[in-house]
């Protein structure tokens, strides 16, 4: 929002006032009026104008005490004060100078003079503000442990703090010119998840959804995680933006994990007996209870298939970093063969999986284990969000790039709406209006997934189906390099 200068008039005389209104109508200001030595300090210590017309001869505070006090208030010291004099006082002038004044202007007025002065004035304090606000902005974020950039409307970099050049790979010397806009600075040396978030950086930022710039896992360093947040600036004119590391945090969450897998083994093993005792009831269970007890008993073995089944989620996804093996990993070929185990675990009738015959021996950068998790979770999302729990699921696997394989999962289950598909990658969002707990979930599906590939230096992605009700899923796995063989292509078919 554009500072329109707020210039206070300060004058006993109404006619005094109205004749410097008449002069200054013209311009671009906002004007007040103060009739006493006393008004005009009770005004300023509210408003701080940016300056002061200030006339001389007043009863009680005259122009001169109120231009010292306005001098011994810190907070005011520095706002300019024009001084309203008569045209042969120089007595006047002098003890205004001494007073503090900056500047003079002489009844009666010169209307070209006037408006000169006050606009020269008003323009100077505004410089001084904003070298002011600068230099507050440069020593903050000088002693920051966050990476600060101000980009402008062509994504130019026009200031980088010290942490940032470290973060971006930039020269020392904050004099050293800043060639390459930041959007690709940051792609140089880190992958934009999630890709969706980042595609409209160009035009907009979108708070809502989380921006990471991630340096995936390598064999002598764990991933380097950065939060990304901008402040629009106002007109277009560019944008703040912070670099925070959050790589402490995802660490302090691992050490955590052991304790959650003492946990997990506790509750599963007890879960398990019983699940155990009530399923080895119900086979004996038909004939020996009345309807509403064998009512109540269902509902019971439900409700503890129902918990076993959130703790598996809340665990998995506290232990799926741990997946993300740099180095281990599993041919593309060995999909198939997955897909068909999970199929047959989450009792899925309707599975298509095509997969280029020259992919099956590309090596995929998961292990096993994280790639069960990833495609177990997406089916049984398929499944669980389907309204009959029935989906038909097509998968198809295609080449990306020299370093990405494409899993495309499509279903024929619910389509979502725009807060859903912004939010689909936030642990424990559910896509449920009232968090009432009657959608089977935790949310932690697709947030699981996203970690695990995001570490290992792959991408996610998720849209609605535009022929039909569903969505796509699509994952990008990481794979070995020089691992695509130069093979035409050849489509195989598994159904499932």
């Amino acid at each position: 929002m554009s500072h329109t200068p707020h210039v206070l008039i300060v004058d006993d005389e109404p006619a005094g006032r109205e004749t410097i209104a008449a002069l200054l109508v013209a311009e671009d200001y906002d004007l007040a009026f103060a009739g006493s030595g006393a008004e005009a300090l009770e005004h300023a210590a509210a408003f701080t104008p940016d300056v002061i017309l200030l006339d001389v001869m007043m009863p009680g505070l005259d122009g001169f005490e109120v231009c010292r006090r306005l001098r011994a208030d810190p907070r005011l010291a520095e706002v300019p004060i024009i001084m309203v004099t008569a045209l042969d006082d120089h007595d006047s002038r002098l003890q205004g100078i001494e007073s503090g004044a900056d500047d003079f202007v002489s009844k009666p007025f010169d209307r070209a003079e006037l408006r000169a002065r006050v606009r020269t004035i008003t323009r100077l304090n505004r410089y001084r503000r904003l070298l002011a606000e600068r230099a507050k902005f440069k020593w903050a974020v000088d002693h920051s442990s966050d990476g600060y950039l101000i980009v402008d409307e062509r994504d130019g970099v026009v200031y980088a703090n010290a942490q940032a050049r470290l973060y971006l790979g930039l020269p020392e010397d904050e004099n050293s010119p800043i060639e390459s806009a930041f959007l690709d600075l940051a792609r140089a040396r880190y992958r934009c998840e999630p890709e969706s978030a980042w595609a409209a950086w160009a035009e907009s930022f979108d708070e809502q959804q989380p921006h990471y710039l991630v340096r995936p896992e390598s064999p002598t360093a764990q991933a380097f995680w950065l939060h990304v947040d901008a402040l629009e600036l106002p007109s277009g004119a560019g944008r703040i933006v912070r670099l925070r590391d959050v790589t402490l945090h995802i660490m302090l969450r691992r050490n955590t994990w052991e304790f959650h897998s003492l946990v997990s083994h506790k509750l599963r093993t007890s879960l398990s007996g019983v699940l155990t005792g009530l399923e080895l009831i119900e086979q004996d269970l038909p004939g020996t209870l009345d309807a509403g007890m064998t009512e109540l008993f269902e509902m019971t073995l439900q409700s503890a298939r129902h918990l076993r089944s959130e703790v598996n989620d809340i665990f998995e996804y506290l232990t799926v970093p741990q997946l993300a093996q740099p180095g281990a990993g599993v041919p593309v070929s060995q999909l198939r063969p997955i897909v068909a185990r999970l199929s047959t675990r989450l009792k899925l009738q309707d599975v298509t999986m095509t997969v280029p015959e020259d992919l099956n021996d590309v090596q995929v950068l998961l292990s096993q284990p994280a790639i069960e998790l990833v495609l177990g979770e997406l089916l049984e999302n398929a499944r669980k969000f389907h309204p009959r729990q029935e989906p038909a699921v097509d998968i198809r696997v295609s080449r990306s790039s020299a370093t990405l394989v494409i899993v495309r999962i499509s279903d024929d289950g619910l389509t979502l709406s725009p807060e859903q598909l912004a939010r689909a990658w936030v642990p424990y969002y559910q896509g449920e209006k009232y968090f009432t707990g009657q959608v089977l979930g935790m949310g932690l599906g697709l947030p699981m997934v996203a970690v695990l590939v995001w570490s290992a230096g792959g991408k996610c992605g998720i849209a609605n189906r535009e022929d039909g009700p569903g969505v796509i899923v699509e994952v990008g796995l990481p794979v070995a390099e020089n691992s695509f063989l130069a093979r035409p292509p050849h489509d195989v078919t598994l159904t499932t």
